[in-house]
């Protein structure tokens, strides 16, 4: 078997070509007829000419950073010689906007419709906290099922608590109390739940009452709340919130699957703990897989804002309206504004990970992590947690943080999540199941137990990207059929329901 190039150009436009593995210092690159002057860590980046201070480097065909010393032929670029800096991006709203041609067959997966119409991919109960002070009794109520198990309810994937830790000392008509609620509200109204319980304290901000009426939430036989101090104690509460499901139980039970269009799909898009592979393997992959989803009628959600900064112009000039490309580019400017309230800046978010991995900028980063969104237009752009009804390509405003991230593309209604990773990522979630896409085999070969997916061939040079996401998308529509998943199988999800708190905590 041949071994592959050592180094990967993206584009023609490109100063740099990228190490698929660590390159030695002298290895003569014929294709480039250059020699590199350092060892090179793999996924690190090699100048392809002579780069003055001050001047911008590229890659994917888009600046990463400016140089900011003197580089040389063949040198190591990385944080020591590359910074950020300021340039004008065209948003061009809507100059790039093409269609993709329409499938032309339907394809389907096996989906659970619901009363309402919407399918599932998965059926749990669910019980959620309106404050941290009733996270211990809705754990308890979950621990109790854990103990007894569910075989007399072969169809339910079980009864799961997403706690949080929050839920007061903010203020009532503040902007985090808002989101809060947008958030717990599109949990309760989760196609991948059949039933619910809301659990509080009692005394709290979020009080159930409020949340119930702002939100339009409606109980009955599905939806039950309940307070700690109003039932009268733990235990109390522990038994009462077990006698609510152990009724709802025949109900959720009493589904069957059954061949749905994947226009059904609502696929959340992530990637976290990235590497310089993520751009060129797992990224791209999954965003072969979101084109196809959209081209069958379904929907795609693109998010974390704070990662895609630097790279918007490549989605403003995608938008099939000003008004949506504008949507964006305002979400951009609030981020701005708000790293200036609190003294930080977009980039420091490559974490030490990302960068070890070769990710120098968080333009670099962006560039990369845009390529989960494929090349669709987009069609809608959403706040944090709005719930999503769009079809085609989305963007939802999240922060970066990955569990935030998938909170807010959850409660927007995403029912499935695919979650690219270079570094490792260890992460689930629930009620929507997580399938997890390794971009190296260095990664695929160490941490296989936790990746559902590997693209590493794509970046070897020995699959294309089209081979790689038909691999992915069959395993989309296996997960959508009821397919665990790596994570599913080790339990993730109960801790990764992470709401984003954007005021002051008082």
């Amino acid at each position: 078997m041949n071994t592959p190039y050592p180094v990967i150009k993206i584009n023609d436009n490109d100063d740099v070509v990228v190490a698929r593995f660590p390159v030695a210092k002298e290895t003569f690159l014929p294709h480039e007829n250059l020699t590199v002057n350092k060892d090179i860590p793999a996924g690190h980046k090699i100048a392809l000419h002579d780069i003055a201070a001050g001047d911008a480097v590229k890659r994917y065909g888009q600046i990463i950073g400016f140089a900011s010393r003197d580089i040389k032929e063949g040198d190591h670029i990385h944080t020591h010689n590359l910074s950020m800096g300021d340039f004008s991006r065209d948003y061009a709203f809507g100059v790039d906007t093409v269609e993709l041609p329409k499938a032309d067959h339907v394809d389907t997966f096996m989906g659970i419709r619901r009363a309402d119409g919407r399918v599932a991919t998965r059926n749990f109960i669910g019980i959620l906290t309106s404050v941290n002070c009733s996270a211990t009794v809705a754990r308890a109520i979950e621990d109790h099922y854990k103990k007894v198990g569910l075989d007399d309810f072969p169809n339910v994937d079980g009864v799961v608590a997403l706690p949080q830790s929050f839920g007061c000392a903010y203020g009532f008509d503040s902007e985090t109390m808002t989101v809060m609620r947008r958030t717990l509200s599109g949990y309760a109204r989760h196609v991948n739940f059949a039933g619910v319980v809301i659990i509080g304290l009692g005394c709290e901000s979020n009080q159930i009452k409020d949340l119930i009426r702002t939100e339009g939430l409606e109980e009955g036989k599905l939806l039950h709340s309940m307070t700690i101090q109003q039932t009268g104690g733990t235990q109390k509460t522990i038994d009462k919130g077990i006698e609510i499901i152990n009724a709802m139980l025949p109900q959720a039970n009493s589904v069957t699957r059954e061949p749905v269009p994947v226009s059904e799909i609502i696929l959340a898009l992530e990637c976290g703990g990235s590497d310089s592979y993520s751009g060129i393997s797992g990224n791209p992959v999954l965003g072969y897989v979101a084109d196809k989803i959209v081209q069958q009628g379904g929907t795609a959600i693109l998010s974390e804002t704070s990662e895609i900064f630097g790279a918007e112009h490549l989605l403003t000039r995608r938008a099939v309206t000003p008004e949506v490309g504008q949507k964006l580019v305002d979400r951009i400017a609030w981020w701005q504004d708000y790293c200036t309230r609190t003294k930080s800046e977009m980039n420091n978010n490559p974490s030490a990970g990302n960068k070890e991995g070769g990710l120098t900028t968080v333009l670099e980063k962006s560039l990369g992590g845009i390529a989960k969104g494929g090349t669709s237009n987009l069609v809608e752009v959403y706040e944090y947690a709005e719930p999503v009804t769009a079809k085609g390509l989305v963007f939802m405003d999240t922060p970066g943080y990955d569990p935030m991230a998938v909170t807010g593309q959850i409660a927007g209604g995403a029912n499935l999540l695919c979650f690219t990773t270079g570094r490792g990522s260890a992460f689930g979630s629930k009620p929507t199941p997580t399938l997890k896409i390794a971009t190296n085999n260095a990664l695929w070969q160490r941490q296989q137990e936790d990746m559902d997916h590997n693209c590493g061939d794509v970046a070897e040079g020995t699959e294309t990207i089209a081979q790689a996401g038909e691999r992915l998308y069959a395993l989309v529509l296996a997960m959508a059929s009821g397919q665990k998943t790596k994570s599913e199988k080790f339990g993730y999800g109960g801790l990764e329901f992470v709401p984003w708190t954007m005021n002051a905590i008082m």
